[in-house]
């Protein structure tokens, strides 16, 4: 895991383990994130993002179950490079005291990019995703999405991974510290 102050330095404090911001990043993610956004590059070059529900696996993939309809399928299959992001708000302890350009007087949001290729679901990974995310959400009461059967999933519905070659953290150690790592390179 590689740290970057992000800022002018400050008097020698422990270093958090990638244990720990990884800890601190999968606790955000379970109760605080939310949507995410997600970047995909369209015909023309450009990144286009939009607003998603997103899963990150423990291995720092991220699951993407959508409507077929969307335009960032076939943006995936011409270019099949992503970008994820969840921002949230300041921890409690943030501090942003040692700006190297300028004071907005704000504190450090919590930011997660995971960046990474996309590998489309074959039906049975979809099914299985859709089914485990939605047994997830109902067990917390949370019943407003339809429900499917296993022929309308199929049908309706389109998986996606982007499997994780970077994430990059910030907002999870002190001041303005960000942390990244590549989760493929561990796995070697």
């Amino acid at each position: 895991m590689q740290s970057l102050a992000n800022e002018r330095p400050r008097e020698s404090e422990p270093e958090k383990t990638q244990d720990e911001v990884e800890s601190l990043v999968r606790e955000f993610l379970a109760t605080e994130a939310g949507f995410a956004q997600v970047y995909t590059i369209n015909r023309d070059g450009f990144p286009v993002g939009r607003t998603i529900v997103a899963v990150a696996r423990p291995n720092w993939d991220v699951d993407l179950v959508q409507r077929r309809v969307h335009r960032r399928i076939g943006q995936m299959r011409r270019n099949p490079k992503a970008e994820v992001v969840w921002v949230g708000s300041p921890r409690p302890d943030s501090i942003n005291d040692r700006p190297h350009v300028y004071d907005f007087g704000l504190q450090i949001p919590r930011v997660v990019f995971i960046r990474g290729d996309v590998r489309f679901m074959e039906d049975d990974e979809l099914l299985a995703t859709y089914k485990a995310q939605t047994e997830h959400q109902r067990s917390l009461g949370l019943t407003k999405a339809p429900l499917r059967t296993p022929s309308e999933v199929v049908e309706e519905l389109i998986g996606t991974v982007i499997e994780a070659v970077q994430v990059r953290v910030e907002g999870f150690g002190s001041g303005a510290r960000s942390y990244q790592w590549s989760p493929r390179e561990e796995l070697s």
